[in-house]
């Protein structure tokens, strides 16, 4: 009974260090933006191309060592499913982060040209109907910029020929 007690008070612990914690989701979130722009740098380096390579290498090898068994089959993958459901998380932290800096800068152009249209800045944060009522009235502008494109053209080359 007393070994149910202390593994009680261990998780009542562990529940208060949770709490107290995990509330604190700057830090949390500091925390995993550095690991995840470490990774994501070294994950795209040549290195980690090579020892991937290598241990897939080690891998077919050991395989006639093994006798090809479902074990041998079971590691690779298990070792590749859990790989790929990690870098899932890094590699769309990385493109959120690079999308939001991207965003950033567009809107700093944007506001920086003196013609620009201002309701143009923070898009991404528009609905889909409103986003596609704004991306209609563009491509009707890109339309008649076209037309009147064409229309100059053809003066200007009718105008040449006597």
């Amino acid at each position: 009974m007393s070994w149910y007690i202390r593994m009680l008070a261990f998780l009542v612990k562990c529940a208060a260090w949770a709490k107290k914690n995990l509330e604190n989701t700057a830090y949390w979130n500091a925390k995993f933006d550095r690991f995840a722009r470490l990774f994501s740098r070294l994950s795209g380096r040549p290195l980690a191309f090579n020892i991937a390579m290598i241990v897939i290498l080690v891998w077919v090898v050991s395989g006639p060592i093994f006798g090809f068994s479902d074990t041998w089959q079971l590691v690779i993958n298990t070792a590749t499913t859990i790989v790929t459901f990690l870098m899932v998380f890094l590699i769309q932290h990385t493109q959120n982060r690079d999308t939001e800096a991207l965003q950033v800068k567009l809107d700093e152009l944007i506001r920086a040209i003196e013609k620009a249209d201002d309701t143009l800045l923070d898009l991404e944060e528009l609905e889909e109907e409103e986003l596609a009522i704004l991306r209609s009235k563009y491509v009707t502008l890109a339309r008649v910029a076209r037309e009147k494109a064409r229309a100059e053209t053809k003066v200007d080359s009718t105008a040449g020929n006597p």
